[in-house]
């Protein structure tokens, strides 16, 4: 058994694949037979797999190309299945391992056998600045002033459930490239996703087909000791996601029913409620977003019903007034309103 299994799924992007893959292969002073990598090819039609032959060249990888499209949800689940490690981390095949991530991520998984769900901190780019480069792009030119996704500094083992605190995981643990886990306790609860859902083939058309890692994560990990490590050990790129229209729906009405998952599975109800506020801090300009953009934007999933608790929330209404108080925000309302093309910004 690998001590742990780097899992990435993947459709049609061989070139952010091929830069993904440099990544690990760039990565040294490590001991080769504790690492795995799996690849899970969604049916490309582009060269994906011969990336992944040149890369086997150097890698311990299992690759699996499916018949069909399976889905997004499917395909993370299939990629979890075909490694064999003691740990997992679901990466994206547009995010990179700085330099030497595997020396410094082993030895924290040695000391803290215990634990058994671990944030990984990451710095974030956008896919102009690696493609500004020769290809595939080499982890020697990343910049030296990248941002943090988690600005948190303190690197400590907590309960898991206190990792869903906005002060730690803004996204509340959706960012799959931030999560290390322990692959029996993924497995042992898989049961906790709806089939319907997960075989359902409209992109984010449910909670769990959305962040089907997240509903796992929940039930699998409530009773769970977690670790924070603040140092960054990847790179999530920007910019390269076709679902980037369907943002505001992600961030106000999917991130908040990630926090009714959370709840449910123990999350004390004082902290839901500040954290729900928190998460309603842009709902009213999305919503709007997604009124223009009905076609694009996941409207037509959202559930009326549901929304109606947000009213109680200071954050609903102070997330429109933040917003217009702004000149250029107001004047993005009022082109956002009035625009004819009726076709989203790519974020």
């Amino acid at each position: 058994m690998h001590k742990i299994s780097i899992c990435i799924p993947t459709f049609n992007r061989c070139n952010l694949l091929a830069n993904c893959l440099n990544s690990i292969i760039l990565n040294t002073n490590y001991q080769k037979e504790n690492i795995q990598v799996c690849v899970s090819d969604n049916c490309s039609t582009d060269n994906t797999d011969a990336v992944v032959r040149h890369a086997q060249k150097e890698l311990d990888i299992v690759y699996s190309k499916n018949e069909t499209n399976i889905g997004l949800a499917r395909n993370f689940l299939k990629v979890v299945g075909m490694a064999d490690g003691e740990y997992v981390w679901i990466i994206g095949d547009d995010d990179l391992l700085i330099p030497n991530a595997l020396e410094k991520l082993l030895p924290i998984l040695y000391k803290n056998h215990i634990v058994d769900f671990f944030y990984i901190n990451s710095f974030n780019l956008t896919t102009e600045d690696i493609f500004n480069y020769p290809q595939p792009f080499h982890t020697k030119n990343l910049p030296s002033n990248m941002n943090k996704f988690s600005s948190y500094q303190c690197e400590m083992k907590i309960d898991f459930l206190d990792l869903i605190d906005p002060k730690i995981s803004f996204d509340f643990l959706g960012g799959m490239f931030l999560s290390v886990f322990k692959r029996e306790k993924w497995m042992d609860n898989i049961d906790a996703l709806d089939s319907i859902a997960i075989n359902d083939d409209k992109i984010f058309s449910h909670f769990d087909n959305t962040f089907p890692h997240v509903k796992i994560f929940a039930q699998a990990f409530c009773n769970s000791k977690a670790y924070f490590y603040s140092t960054p050990l990847s790179v999530s790129l920007s910019g390269a996601r076709e679902w980037a229209p369907m943002y505001p729906f992600i961030r106000s009405v999917r991130l908040i029913e990630a926090l009714d998952e959370y709840r449910r599975h123990g999350l004390p109800y004082w902290k839901f409620l500040i954290y729900k506020n928190f998460a309603l801090r842009n709902f009213i300009p999305d919503m709007l977003y997604m009124l223009v953009y009905k076609e694009e934007s996941g409207y037509k999933y959202i559930q009326p019903l549901k929304l109606l608790s947000n009213i109680i929330y200071p954050e609903f209404y102070l997330s429109f007034f933040r917003f217009i108080f702004k000149f250029k925000n107001l004047k993005r309302l009022i082109d956002l309103v009035t625009s004819k093309d009726n076709k989203p910004p790519i974020k």
